[in-house]
């Protein structure tokens, strides 16, 4: 079954779970999302909770995927710029489809639907994003549309003597 996608859903107590549950299995099961396993809830509670902050003063927009049980299954933050010359493109963060949905197409599902909702974003002519180098998220980016456009050797940090690229990539929209 298809993930039914929502753009800017109600934020409460179930949406607020569900996401950080998402968060919470995608990054103990090994994903880059900016916590390295093994995390707890609580340790993820604070950076969702900043951007809740940033959806309420309008910077930030969610978009999240529903499974058929309803259950909050993938995830995509975009993030406006408010310097007045990057105005015409959005970041894409926390871009997380669940560990038990992996392998059925979702992850293409979300960008999909992620570049369908900011074309229809006022003045937005493209996405960038960041992934974490060593994990061959570049390739499955790439194969969704998006070109590595930037490169940073050993900006992130994942352990003591485990550095990996920060890897800029770009979606025209137009």
């Amino acid at each position: 079954m298809p993930l039914t996608f929502t753009l800017d859903p109600t934020v409460d107590a179930g949406l607020r779970d569900g996401l950080l549950d998402l968060w919470t299995d995608v990054s103990n099961a090994g994903g880059a999302v900016g916590f390295v396993a093994p995390v707890a809830r609580e340790t993820i509670r604070p950076e969702l909770v900043k951007h809740f902050a940033a959806m309420a003063e309008g910077r930030t927009r969610l978009l999240v995927g529903h499974d058929e049980d309803g259950q909050v299954a993938a995830t995509a933050f975009f993030s406006f710029n408010s310097h007045r010359l990057m105005t015409h493109w959005v970041w894409l963060y926390t871009v997380m489809v669940h560990p038990r949905h992996q392998g059925k197409g979702y992850g293409r599902d979300l960008l999909a639907a992620a570049a369908d909702e900011a074309r229809g974003f006022e003045g937005i002519e493209a996405i960038r994003l960041t992934c974490r180098g060593g994990l061959g998220l570049e390739r499955f980016y790439g194969s969704c549309g998006y070109k590595e456009v930037g490169r940073v050797p050993g900006a992130i940090r994942v352990a003591p003597g485990d550095d990996r690229d920060d890897i800029t990539m770009l979606l025209p929209l137009l």
